[in-house]
């Protein structure tokens, strides 16, 4: 099983790089985890705020590989320890279909997105801003990955 996260925003700060790298190479025997970045469109006045949030949902749609099953990032969707990610990540394993984790832009995910995913994942009720949540995400699936695989890493 192969993992992607499909993210609005290219040219992140170096601390981003450097956090979201460091748990994709940890990731690399038990998870593959291969970022996908996608264009931000322009933003602005002039710009139509929903054309531009579609865009991007378009872009993202079509970065998910056929048959995987779609996680969408979002603060309206379901929170769970990292225990239970542990838990959700080892019946993804037992489904065997690749993850394609999403990760909308300041405006958060186009509707054709949240449509398509086949479960929401919420980080919590705070507002998060979406270059940390690539790192944020990556750290959690590490966790998870060790949790199952017995790793000190975890010490809830």
């Amino acid at each position: 099983m192969r993992a992607s996260l499909i993210a609005v925003g290219e040219k992140m700060p170096s601390w981003v790089t450097e956090g979201y790298n460091e748990y994709a190479k940890r990731l690399s025997h038990e998870l593959p985890l291969q970022l996908v970045e996608i264009t931000s469109k322009l933003r602005g006045r002039s710009n139509d705020a929903a054309r531009v949030i579609a865009d991007e949902g378009a872009l993202m749609l079509a970065a998910v590989a056929k048959g995987a099953n779609a996680i969408a990032l979002d603060g309206r969707g379901k929170t769970c320890s990292s225990e239970q990610l542990a838990e959700q990540l080892a019946r993804w394993r037992m489904d065997g279909r690749d993850l394609a984790f999403l990760i909308g832009g300041p405006e958060g995910l186009a509707p054709a997105v949240l449509e398509r995913a086949n479960q929401t994942w919420s980080l919590g009720p705070a507002t998060l801003p979406h270059p940390l949540v690539r790192i944020l995400v990556a750290e959690q699936l590490y966790r998870a990955v060790s949790l199952l695989g017995n790793h000190p890493y975890h010490r809830g």
